[in-house]
């Protein structure tokens, strides 16, 4: 039996942990939120600042989880609807741009949902199983049974699950820690 331990939820130009408000500003727009939510939360990662937004997104809810602790045994199952959608729309509009065909090579990096999960498998120096779906919509079932079998094969002693959806300026992640 896998057993829920923290939640992180951000959404709204809040940030909430175990149903604790940790952080909110009237910010709407969601570069400017995640400048101040880094910046309050006093991270030291300055790669931060060069990552896409859905990658942003998922770092913030799942540093507000991880925090500082050991975690080179914890697995990484994500899923969202839109896949990179939104930094797929920047990178073709650096193409079109381009009088010479000369697209951006720092937004073509973040062109797949799972550069996400392998930014903080990189910042906590995880080495194990990871896996980033794209579904119709959140299904912490199908999540939580796929994270059930990898700490059943003992691949991993945790997993942070959740979903992170972004396009535009609409987004919400829902993030969380299971263990056995």
């Amino acid at each position: 039996m896998i057993k829920k331990t923290d939640i992180c939820t951000i959404e709204n130009s809040k940030i909430t942990f175990n149903n604790e408000v940790i952080f909110e500003t009237p910010t709407q727009n969601f570069s400017d939120f995640a400048k101040e939510a880094y910046k309050s939360l006093k991270l030291n990662y300055p790669k931060f600042h060069k990552m896409d937004n859905l990658s942003k997104l998922a770092f913030l809810a799942s540093e507000i989880i991880l925090k500082d602790e050991d975690h080179t045994s914890t697995a990484l199952v994500f899923a969202n609807k839109s896949s990179s959608l939104d930094t797929d729309s920047k990178y073709q509009e650096s193409i079109n741009s381009q009088e010479n065909y000369f697209p951006s090579p720092a937004v073509f990096v973040y062109t797949l949902p799972n550069i996400c999960v392998g930014e903080i498998s990189i910042r906590h120096k995880m080495q194990t199983e990871n896996a980033f779906f794209v579904l119709d919509e959140f299904d912490e079932e199908f999540l939580n049974t796929y994270s059930e079998q990898i700490l059943q094969s003992g691949k991993a002693e945790k997993v942070l699950c959740g979903w992170v959806e972004l396009y535009r300026e609409s987004y919400c992640a829902f993030v969380y820690l299971l263990t056995a």
